[in-house]
């Protein structure tokens, strides 16, 4: 299952990915994230993989993330696998003007177990809308966000 969400963000695109590229930020935009934690290489760059921990009511996955591309500030991208689903997220920022980006979102899942691909089959749009949900919360966060106060980013334009 393929699809693809855009938001645009009332931001410089610098600002945007700054925000996005670093994981102290995660837990501000992810409200059930539990925890990050590297578990091999450098964070954010490719061939890095780290343990995400998400707890939602009853409900807890654990999902090891993979960077697969690191080609800031215009793209970052990586895989997500839990028992079951393999899903590789590109993301994409395009700079409409000097306040305002466009983050793409290009997400592919493939479901190994039964109940994961009847899901995927029956309600596909679930999918969307989750992925949707958590770029809105993206947004929020990062518009909410001011000068002042915040700490230099991670990101450094290559």
């Amino acid at each position: 299952m393929k699809y693809t969400v855009t938001t645009t963000i009332q931001l410089p695109r610098e600002r945007v990915v700054g925000l996005f590229d670093d994981p102290a930020n995660l837990k501000r935009w992810q409200p059930t994230l539990k925890s990050f934690e590297p578990v091999s290489g450098v964070p954010g760059q490719v061939g890095t993989k780290s343990r995400l921990r998400f707890k939602d009511g009853a409900r807890e996955m654990t999902l090891i993330e993979t960077v697969t591309l690191r080609a800031l500030p215009d793209r970052i991208a990586g895989t997500y696998e839990m028992p079951g689903v393999w899903n590789q997220v590109d993301n994409r920022f395009e700079a409409i003007d000097a306040d305002e980006t466009r983050w793409t979102c290009e997400v592919e899942f493939r479901f190994d177990s039964l109940p994961m691909k009847l899901m995927g089959w029956i309600a596909p749009g679930s999918f969307r809308k989750q992925t949707g949900k958590h770029m809105d919360q993206f947004k929020a966060f990062a518009e909410s966000q001011t000068d002042e106060g915040m700490e230099r980013t991670r990101f450094e334009p290559q």
